[in-house]
């Protein structure tokens, strides 16, 4: 199994030139089972690390590489663009259900602050669940389905903020940033990635990935690292200068992570480092602060730090 994780960081190093530690980061989250905010400027890789996943990933079953679709975030997309609808059938005299894009493995929503929160809204049983309600049905979504959305952090017209509950459902949220300068020039050198992405051979299948999710409930988080995940939280939430602290499900889905990347350092357990490691990551865009001049990673590393060192000294 770690010489298919292996060989799928490899094969996304070819695509992300001179960006290993941001690959090694969604690798945990896809093997965590998380869904993933890329916040960055345009053309820095956002959109084509969905699509590489797409083609490193296949379904065991038949052989063939796992569904992608993608929705192109504006204003005038609909929930239904994307869950899908009842239409009625004539011929059967009764309504039938078209799946829309959400019905798939790995889903690209681009922009996604461009839509309405309406439909914002449309993808939050999905992210948490892996359902999607409509009318009186409930439609499950594949076992390894995840969402990697993008939005642009500079340009705000026309755009709507994510919600607190949409951004609570990001497992991570991650800045790519552009290259090194000896990277960029390797880029230029091996051109468009189009071309790149249509050599790529799949890495793991569905199946290896599921297992593996598995597989990370015997990685140790002991009840020390559990306590500072705890005091984190609790942090957050008395702090006066911040309006909305981490809830309940930012703490298992640092769990989570955590033991993804224990697993990928070749770890059977969690240390202090990884929680410090991990903590912008994972927590800072779920604050809300007071003063919007603060910078919420900051704020995270600082609490993250501090309790860290207290569980240190108290041992």
């Amino acid at each position: 199994m770690r010489d298919k994780l292996n060989d799928l960081i490899k094969k996304l190093g070819t695509i992300l030139v001179g960006k290993e530690d941001k690959i090694l980061k969604i690798v945990s989250n896809i093997i965590a089972g998380g869904n993933i905010l890329l916040e960055d400027m345009p053309g820095v890789g956002k959109t084509v690390v969905s699509k590489a996943l797409s083609r490193l990933i296949f379904r065991e079953e038949i052989g063939k590489l796992i569904k992608f679709s993608r929705i192109q975030g504006t204003p005038d997309l609909l929930p239904y663009d994307i869950t899908g609808v009842d239409i009625y059938d004539a011929d059967k005299k009764e309504f039938v259900f078209k799946p829309g894009p959400v019905f798939t493995d790995i889903l690209l929503a681009d922009e996604l602050n461009r839509t309405t929160p309406k439909v914002q809204s449309a993808l939050l049983q999905a992210m948490a669940e892996k359902l999607v309600t409509i009318g009186s049905k409930t439609y499950a979504l594949p076992e390894i389905f995840f969402v990697i959305a993008t939005q642009n952090p500079v340009e705000t017209e026309g755009t709507y903020p994510l919600p607190v509950a949409q951004l609570d459902r990001f497992t991570t949220c991650l800045s790519i940033g552009y290259p090194d300068f000896e990277d960029e020039l390797v880029v230029f050198r091996n051109g468009k990635s189009e071309e790149r992405l249509n050599k790529l051979e799949p890495a793991i299948s569905d199946a290896d990935l599921i297992k593996l999710r598995g597989e990370l409930k015997n990685i140790e988080v002991n009840d020390k690292i559990l306590r500072i995940i705890g005091k984190i939280a609790q942090k957050t939430r008395e702090q006066k200068d911040i309006k909305m602290g981490l809830s309940t499900r930012a703490g298992l889905m640092a769990i989570d992570l955590l033991r993804a990347k224990s697993y990928l350092e070749n770890r059977e357990f969690v240390v202090d480092q990884d929680v410090i490691d991990l903590c912008e990551d994972v927590w800072a865009h779920r604050l809300i602060l007071i003063n919007p001049q603060q910078k919420a990673k900051e704020v995270i590393s600082k609490i993250t730090r501090e309790e860290v060192r207290k569980a240190m000294r108290s041992v």
